[in-house]
């Protein structure tokens, strides 16, 4: 399935690959077609609480600063180079769906920022650090 995902998204020039909500970790012929121009957000500050519920987890764990985290994806579960995150308050009468509302506005400011700093060509990986360029460098 991933192989014909990649061979259709190549077919058609795909620079960058957008995920939301995909909710499965992606098969490695995917990942190999497109390393480091594969995104994903997370509900959380990642490294802290990968995969499902991850507002749930921080709620579990006693946070007192949750947020959401867009990444690049790798062959593991939100694993992959952290390109920009966002934090929110945790308040002690949190719900999961008051802190998920919370998160998902974030999501919503960050993810778009993160495509356009790919699409300007202002993110290079190096190992697991995304490093932003800004302004004009003088080299």
């Amino acid at each position: 399935m991933y192989a014909k995902i990649a061979d259709e998204l190549k077919r058609r020039n795909a620079e960058l690959v957008v995920l939301a909500g995909f909710m499965r970790i992606v098969g490695k012929p995917l990942v190999s077609a497109f390393p480091n121009r594969i995104m994903n957000i997370h509900p959380a500050l990642l490294p802290s609480f990968p995969g499902l519920h991850g507002q749930k987890q921080s709620l579990d764990y006693g946070v007192k600063i949750s947020g959401c985290t867009v990444h690049f994806v790798d062959d593991g579960m939100d694993t992959g180079p952290i390109i920009i995150q966002a934090a929110v308050p945790v308040y002690h009468d949190d719900t999961e769906k008051a802190l998920s509302e919370r998160i998902l506005k974030m999501e919503h400011r960050i993810y778009p920022e993160a495509i356009r700093l790919f699409s300007d060509g202002r993110l290079r990986v190096d190992g697991r650090i995304v490093r932003i360029t800004y302004g004009i460098t003088t080299d």
